[in-house]
């Protein structure tokens, strides 16, 4: 036994009818989610420039605050220093870390080494 539809017996016309809301309804869709696309990308790069203007804003406070003398901005080395070291995106924690694994793999005690800057590689 056969299932009828009610579309058996339609003429052309109707066919075409049909056929024409079919796409209209999946073009309406597909416009909707790139709406929806087209939004959410507006919203990240709005967040984005947010971040960067911060970003720009502490780096101009931090270069119009004044600078301390010379003297009194730099304190006395910890006896067995190896001076100062710059850590760029990284924590201190990590910096830490990576240091005494070089130390372990090198097979050298951590103050003989001197550690200029590490720097995350992104």
């Amino acid at each position: 036994m056969m299932l009828a539809s009610p579309l058996d017996g339609i003429g052309i016309l109707d066919a075409a009818v049909v056929a024409v809301l079919g796409y209209a309804v999946v073009f309406f869709g597909l416009i909707l989610l790139m709406g929806v696309i087209i939004a959410m990308s507006k919203v990240f790069i709005a967040k984005d420039k947010k971040k960067a203007a911060l970003a720009d804003a502490a780096k101009a406070t931090v270069a119009a605050a004044p600078a301390a003398p010379a003297a009194a901005a730099a304190p006395a080395e910890a006896p067995g220093s190896a001076g100062k070291l710059k850590l760029y995106d990284v924590e201190p924690k990590t910096a830490a870390m990576l240091m005494a694994i070089v130390a372990d793999k090198m097979g050298k005690p951590l103050n003989e080494l001197r550690f200029i800057s590490i720097k995350e590689v992104k």
